[in-house]
């Protein structure tokens, strides 16, 4: 089975007819797609109540992937005591439990941030990291190539396999250190996710451009890019019972876009995007 889905729900305006609601849009992003990618959970630790709320307005067979907070993968640069790191796992945890007791948690991923390269620090924070989490599903995505060079790619992947965690696999630009290739290859019988960053290289890691956020995920697929996913991803479903794929080139609005042609090659049912509102100058 092959799912597909964006990142968040909330700047996807093609989606929407004009006057719905904020708090309306993830309702309607359901009837569009079966998964999404909370994101909002990397800023800040939501209240259980608002993730049971989300888990109550979509459909029994939606799924969410909830992105773990920043400060439990490293990307506010603290060195947290193990204790705080607990506590801090703790309250994640209890606030995205809602999702798992309805059966919509599809995985927590763990993105870890560039600087979080192939130590053996690192495999024992991220076995540490696993242990916390628990019996929840985990992803495991790197920013870092050393994860997949020759010299450890055959190794990280065997340590993915045997720690149980969930291979988020990565279409994004190439920019050495701080990309990882595209590794097709699971590590999970269950489940493998597939992320698209897009491939804007001179915007992956331009980090002291004031617009760099904007532009970052910059980027539209060509349609023989996706006819190569398409193929890629019938393969990975040998693999893995679900494969489940998130669009996350949001900066130009072109997920939801690419998103739907995707649907479209592999053969899925999809509905049609609300009506353009034109320009005053159309």
């Amino acid at each position: 089975m092959i799912a597909i889905g964006l990142a968040g729900w909330g700047d996807h305006d093609e989606l929407y007819n004009p006057g719905v609601r904020a708090g309306d849009k993830l309702t309607h992003y359901a009837k569009h797609f079966p998964v999404v990618e909370v994101d909002s959970t990397y800023y800040a630790i939501p209240a259980a109540e608002t993730c049971r709320k989300w888990a109550d307005m979509t459909p029994a067979s939606f799924s969410f992937i909830v992105k773990a907070y920043k400060g439990l993968t490293g990307h506010d640069r603290r060195q947290p005591s193990l204790a705080e790191l607990e506590a801090a796992m703790r309250s994640f945890l209890e606030s995205v439990q809602p999702f798992w007791e309805a059966g919509k948690l599809k995985a927590i991923l763990c993105q870890y941030p560039p600087w979080f390269d192939c130590t053996r620090d690192n495999v024992e924070v991220l076995r540490e990291t696993k242990r916390m989490i628990g019996h929840l599903p985990a992803a495991l995505e790197f920013r870092h190539e050393s994860w997949f060079s020759d010299a450890y790619r055959t190794k990280t992947l065997h340590f993915m396999k045997r720690e149980g965690w969930i291979h988020s696999i990565c279409d994004e630009p190439q920019v050495p250190p701080f990309s990882v290739p595209t590794v097709l290859q699971a590590t999970d019988a269950e489940v493998t996710m597939v992320r698209m960053h897009g491939r804007n290289i001179s915007g992956w890691s331009k980090r002291g451009d004031p617009n760099w956020r904007a532009v970052r995920y910059l980027y539209r697929y060509s349609r023989d890019e996706l006819r190569e996913w398409a193929d890629r991803l019938r393969l990975l479903e040998q693999e893995s019972k679900e494969v489940y794929v998130v669009f996350n080139n949001n900066s130009g609005g072109d997920a939801a876009a690419n998103a739907k042609e995707l649907m479209n090659l592999l053969h899925m049912d999809t509905l049609p995007m609300a009506p353009r509102q034109l320009d005053l100058f159309e």
